[in-house]
């Protein structure tokens, strides 16, 4: 066997060190990024990673409480859950990585808590909230009904108020493509189910970029199963 020259030895304890570490993120359950990706990130309220980058949209485009596609909207002390499952949501327009920002589906005023990990959205004595809606700014969908439903993307973006088509997603136009758990859909975007812990990954205009996986688990308050939802580490 041929010995490694030093700058070889080197350059292989960096490979293993590397391959440990992405090992080692995809057993803790966090997202792992291509080596080439610069967008900080941090692991939020909910036990889910945070990326650094741009809102979609706002959520104060949120209804103001009246039914939607059969969806109410309740207050606190009425709230019914006997389904919660979660979804996590990434956007790309043009190849680069949009969110869905905290507080969609809920309506004002809001319960802003503000924790070291970053602020969690919640309903508080004078709102209500959506079956569908978000706490954090980690694209991760609640889904809180009063029964299992086959609720869709499309309810989702008609209680945030923005439009979702196949040549546009709130206020950025493009080809739309939609991957659901890395298969790529067909139809209308609007269509597409919010299944139980589903990563799906929206793309808007060129480049289209290929999916990619993301690992989460919602903990605390907010866990699936659950009949209320709260931050987990105040």
């Amino acid at each position: 066997m041929t010995a490694l020259s030093q700058p070889a030895r080197r350059r292989y304890r960096v490979a293993i060190g590397n391959g440990f570490l992405i090992v080692l993120l995809l057993s803790s359950g966090l997202a792992v990024l291509p080596a080439t990706a610069s967008t900080d990130s941090h692991v939020g309220p909910e036990g889910v990673t945070i990326f650094q980058v741009p809102d979609l949209a706002s959520s104060s485009t949120t209804r103001s409480g009246g039914t939607v596609d059969g969806i109410t909207c309740r207050p606190e002390a009425k709230e019914v859950v006997k389904y919660h499952v979660h979804v996590h949501v990434a956007i790309y327009v043009k190849g680069k990585m949009f969110r869905l920002p905290a507080g969609i589906g809920i309506t004002k005023p809001q319960l802003v808590e503000h924790y070291a990990s970053g602020i969690f959205d919640d309903v508080g004595l004078y709102d209500c909230l959506y079956w569908l809606h978000t706490h954090v700014a980690d694209g991760i969908i609640h889904v809180e009904a009063p029964a299992k439903g086959n609720f869709t993307l499309g309810q989702f973006f008609d209680i945030w108020n923005q439009p979702l088509s196949a040549t546009q997603v709130g206020p950025d136009r493009g080809a739309v493509v939609v991957f659901e758990n890395g298969k790529r859909l067909v139809g209308n975007p609007r269509d597409t189910p919010l299944l139980a812990h589903a990563t799906i990954q929206i793309d808007i205009g060129d480049p289209e970029v290929p999916f990619k996986p993301f690992a989460f688990k919602v903990t605390g308050g907010c866990g699936e199963g659950t009949n209320s939802c709260s931050a987990s580490n105040p």
